[in-house]
């Protein structure tokens, strides 16, 4: 779980060293989803029955049909109690705690003990995950029908490898929270440069195995500085909070695009895939829905793409120069409509030799940033 990148994999390893621990043929781990009412699988992992998939896209169980793990256990967290595993066996009741035979009559959990039977596994021990005191979730294991049936022993361990489990996935969820706040503009909530820089390098990487379009729209907001100088800081944040969520929306007519803030001013919409006119339509509907706001006077907008006469585009820094230049241009003439590289006479577009020009003021990658 320590090597896991993502919670995925690190409920994939806690699941298979469980099932290994335990002596089990099938393991899982769930979590439980209290906004929705469910107990969603993670993962299944070991032999499989028929209709379960290793990463269920949506096998969920409604938690009212676990009552030990929406009423009992979790009062029994709720009230500084430490929490305990069970044992269901498929041909009668439960072998687990005095508690649980006291509090369902000496009757197992029936969808568990119909599930154990449907799938040709003979018992399971179940122990509830805790997570920041609260419940999160179950780790699951079976055997097989014929198998030794769990024991006393064997839920007490299942307990603490629950706890181990619980350990590791603080963990990971806390690597996944530095990910996203190391990739996230904490004013917009959209994707930083170090994301855009990343996934660009990625995109170019596809555009030059399989010519997959690559497009980058970046948009310099017009009057941030009036507004800041005239209004305040806290109203200058709310403008770009407001063209954050208007650079999103239109993001989102673009499956896949990355909508992100470069700093200060500056915005820009990643796409890999959709056709340079899609993307060129888009950042026409950004330039209006811009102008509509009620603070700032609009954006300036350029678009550079792999799928328009903009010659060969070996790096980042070559698309970057391109939109950049574009968007300078559309500022210079103060335009309410987005400027294409290489839409105005292929390669002898003025942008597009601008772009090739020794650097007549930094790239985006050096420019020092206004807000």
């Amino acid at each position: 779980m320590a090597a896991a990148h993502t919670p995925r994999e690190s409920a994939h390893a806690a699941a298979q060293g469980v099932c290994q621990a335990l002596g089990g043929s099938f393991a899982a781990i769930s979590k439980w989803e209290r906004e929705l009412g469910k107990l969603r699988v993670l993962v299944n992992t070991g032999e499989l029955a028929d209709g379960e998939e290793e990463f269920p896209d949506d096998e969920s169980y409604p938690v009212h049909e676990f009552p030990e793990i929406a009423g009992f256990v979790h009062e029994q967290w709720a009230g500084g109690g430490e929490s305990s595993a069970w044992v269901e066996e498929a041909a009668g009741g439960p072998a687990g705690t005095p508690a649980q035979e006291e509090r369902e009559g000496g009757r197992g959990n029936t969808q568990r003990v119909a599930a154990l039977r449907r799938r040709g596994r003979g018992c399971c021990v179940v122990a509830p995950i805790v997570l920041h005191g609260r419940a999160w979730g179950e780790l699951y294991v079976a055997r097989r029908t014929g198998e030794p049936v769990f024991g006393r022993a064997d839920a007490d361990f299942a307990g603490v490898l629950a706890a181990v489990t619980a350990a590791g996935i603080a963990q990971t969820e806390r690597l996944a929270e530095v990910r996203r706040l190391a990739f996230t503009d904490s004013l917009t909530g959209l994707a930083n440069r170090r994301a855009v820089d990343m996934r660009l390098d990625e995109a170019l990487e596809l555009h030059r195995s399989d010519e997959v379009v690559v497009s980058l729209v970046v948009c310099d907001l017009n009057g941030l500085k009036r507004v800041n100088d005239s209004r305040g800081h806290a109203v200058g944040d709310r403008l770009l909070e407001r063209f954050g969520s208007v650079l999103s929306l239109c993001g989102a007519m673009l499956p896949g695009t990355l909508a992100a803030r470069l700093g200060g001013d500056e915005f820009c919409l990643l796409a890999v895939g959709p056709p340079a006119d899609e993307v060129v339509k888009v950042a026409g509907e950004l330039c209006d829905r811009a102008g509509e706001l009620d603070l700032g006077e609009g954006v300036a907008v350029g678009v550079a793409s792999t799928g328009d006469p903009i010659g060969e585009v070996r790096s980042p820094r070559r698309l970057f120069r391109l939109a950049d230049a574009a968007q300078y241009k559309a500022k210079a003439a103060r335009s309410g409509e987005p400027v294409v590289a290489g839409r105005h006479g292929g390669k002898d577009d003025p942008v597009v030799r601008l772009a090739d020009a020794p650097d007549r003021r930094p790239g985006p990658e050096r420019r020092r940033f206004r807000r």
